[in-house]
């Protein structure tokens, strides 16, 4: 799938200079922004009303963008990193390794990574790195479908939208790779009959 040239240099200014941007992602409608920029992270916090004891997952182009922030990357890890649920809906929970995790995940023992199959976000992780992403809805509420809807709802206004809906209902589901044996802690669009293959071969 093709990417808007108009809107991809329009959604990476926004960012680059400290934005939020709304837009649809391979699931539900995402909120994401540089986490290097602690304004435009607090500005996401702020959008959701999320408390701010809860972390913001990640997402990445590639392994080798979690390799080199910190992320690391076990057995289990890489089972659903090289699964054909990668890119796509399936996010896996990593450790850090202290000594070379970047100022934005420092005090972080974990976070949650995705890699999304979807060519404006690819497009954006590819030029940027990693980006801090959430669902695009006040915490503790459902998603909306439209990124309108996701706009009204929202605390605040982002800084730049990309129109569009939800291409999913479900979140991503969300692996504990971090832990021995791995462990499911959300099923969502992949389901727990789907992860226990990939993972019933792992041994850590």
């Amino acid at each position: 799938m093709s990417v808007d040239p108009r809107i991809l240099g329009e959604a990476q200014e926004t960012l680059t200079n400290g934005g939020v941007v709304l837009l649809p992602t391979d699931t539900v409608l995402g909120l994401v922004a540089l986490p290097s920029d602690t304004q435009a992270v607090d500005k996401v916090y702020a959008l959701k009303q999320r408390p701010r004891d809860k972390n913001l997952p990640i997402i990445v182009a590639s392994a080798d963008q979690i390799t080199a922030f910190g992320g690391q990357i076990t057995r289990s890890a890489r089972a659903c990193l090289d699964s054909q649920y990668m890119p796509g809906p399936l996010t896996i929970a990593i450790g850090l390794q202290a000594n070379t995790t970047p100022k934005w995940l420092l005090g972080r023992a974990e976070c949650a990574v995705r890699i999304p199959d979807d060519a404006l976000l690819l497009a954006l992780l590819t030029n940027l790195g990693p980006l801090m992403a959430t669902s695009a809805n006040l915490s503790g509420q459902d998603t909306p479908q439209t990124t309108q809807e996701a706009a009204d709802q929202l605390n605040g206004t982002p800084d730049y939208v990309v129109a569009g809906h939800a291409k999913s209902q479900a979140p991503s589901t969300l692996v504990n790779c971090r832990v021995t044996p791995a462990k499911i802690e959300r099923i969502g669009a992949v389901s727990e009959a789907e992860i226990n293959a990939i993972l019933e071969h792992i041994d850590d």
